[in-house]
């Protein structure tokens, strides 16, 4: 699990740091963990595609519900050495002492980041627009 985060946020945040009358650490994050199959379920949502999941673990693979293909699969050589499973911070100080709140919801970000790279590539699909 991941906490995704939306740089536009961070820098928001940074700026009210600057603002302040007293330095302070700060951690910047939304305080809220999704899994990576969840972050890949709302990017296909997006381009009007379903996953369906077969296997486990290293095994596991995103398939098309409509065609069949396989679309995702882990691949080991991206593993960090140090992984840890569940990566989740805590924005409350920034919060408490700045009124900071990240805006950008995980779907969102998801959609943000999909409709760039949807941007370069052309994969002769009607994606309603987009």
């Amino acid at each position: 699990k991941r906490d995704w985060g939306y740089v536009k946020d961070y820098v928001q945040m940074m700026w009210l740091m600057l603002q302040s009358s007293s330095p302070s650490d700060y951690v910047a994050a939304r305080g809220k963990a999704y899994t990576v199959r969840q972050f890949i379920k709302l990017a296909f949502v997006r381009v009007n595609m379903e996953i369906d999941w077969e296997g486990s673990g290293e095994k596991e693979i995103g398939i098309d519900k409509k065609t069949g293909l396989i679309l995702v699969k882990v691949d080991p050589k991206y593993y960090r050495p140090t992984e840890v499973d569940h990566l989740l911070g805590d924005p409350s100080k920034a919060f408490k002492d700045l009124g900071w709140v990240a805006k950008t919801s995980l779907p969102e970000l998801v959609n943000i980041m999909v409709d760039y790279d949807l941007k370069f590539l052309d994969y002769g699909h009607d994606f309603d627009g987009l």
